[in-house]
C-alpha cells in the first residue's frame, strides 16, 4: 500500500515524504540541530532495513493508553513521516481511535533484527489526525478491496460470526459498485508528534548504544548517550 504524495514530493521506500517539511531541512542535515539529526537517522536506518531483507520495515508498535493510564499495544504499518511526524491510519471508533482520542499521546517501536546487529527506535510524543485532504489522498492510494473492507468493519465491536463480516463486505461492494469508493468519515490518519526519539543498537554481552533525541518544554531539541 503506498500513500499519494503531494504535489513535487518523492517517496523514501513506500513512504511518502513531503517537499515543504523534510525535504527542506535536508540541507542542514549535517548542521547541528538534533532533530534533523534524529529524522536523518531514522532515514538511514529506514533505508538499511530494506537492504537487510526485513519482512516490513514499516511495521511498528503502537502503544496507547486510556486516561486513567491502562496501556494497550498492537503492531500497525507506519504509512508517512516528515519533520512534522510519525503517520498511521485507522478507524477513530476503534479501540486505539477512541483511546487516542482521550488520550493524545502514543509510543511507537520499530525492531529491525536484521540491521546491524539489530535495532530499535522508539518514538514518543503527542498525536493529531491529519487533514483530511491527506487522509483523502492516502484512502485513493489503497488496494479497492482495502477501501471496501473498512466500510464493512465495526472496528473493535463485537462480530456475531464471520458470515456477518461478509455480508457487510457484499453490502459496500454493492454500494460502489462502478464508482471510486471514498473514504468512510470515520477512518482518518494519526500522527505522532515527536518529543522523544531513541536510537538502540544492539552490541555483544547487551553492552548496548542509546541515543536519545528529547524536546524540552520550550521546544529545544537535545540530544544525549544513555547507559545500556
Amino acid at each position: 500500500m503506498r500513500r499519494v504524495p503531494p504535489p513535487g514530493g518523492r517517496r523514501l521506500g513506500a513512504l511518502a515524504l513531503d517537499p515543504g517539511a523534510l525535504a527542506a531541512d535536508n540541507g542542514r542535515m549535517n548542521a547541528p540541530d538534533p532533530y534533523a539529526q534524529a529524522l536523518a537517522t531514522f532515514a538511514t536506518l529506514f533505508d538499511e532495513a530494506d537492504a537487510a531483507g526485513e519482512p516490513d520495515r514499516t511495521a511498528m508498535t503502537v502503544a496507547t493508553a486510556t486516561p486513567d493510564a491502562r496501556p494497550s499495544a498492537r503492531v500497525v504499518l507506519l504509512k508517512a513521516f516528515d519533520t512534522r511526524g510519525f503517520v498511521f491510519y485507522t478507524h477513530l471508533d476503534g479501540r486505539k481511535g477512541r483511546e487516542l482520542q482521550a488520550n493524545p499521546h502514543a509510543a511507537l517501536l520499530f525492531h529491525w533484527p536484521r540491521v546491524r546487529d539489530g535495532v530499535q527506535v522508539r518514538v514518543e510524543g503527542a498525536v493529531e489526525t491529519v487533514a483530511d485532504v491527506e487522509a483523502d489522498a492516502y484512502f485513493a492510494s489503497r488496494p479497492r478491496g482495502s477501501q471496501l473492507g473498512a466500510w464493512a468493519s465495526r472496528q473493535s465491536e463485537t462480530l456475531a460470526s464471520r458470515g456477518e463480516f461478509e455480508e457487510r463486505l457484499a453490502q459496500a461492494e454493492a454500494k460502489f459498485e462502478g464508482s471510486p469508493v471514498p473514504r468512510p468519515p470515520r477512518w482518518t490518519g494519526f500522527r505522532v508528534v515527536p518529543e522523544r526519539i531513541e536510537f538502540w543498537y544492539g552490541a555483544q554481552y547487551r553492552l548496548h548504544e542509546r541515543h536519545l533525541y528529547e524536546r524540552d518544554p520550550a521546544g529545544a531539541w537535545q540530544a544525549r548517550m544513555l547507559f545500556p
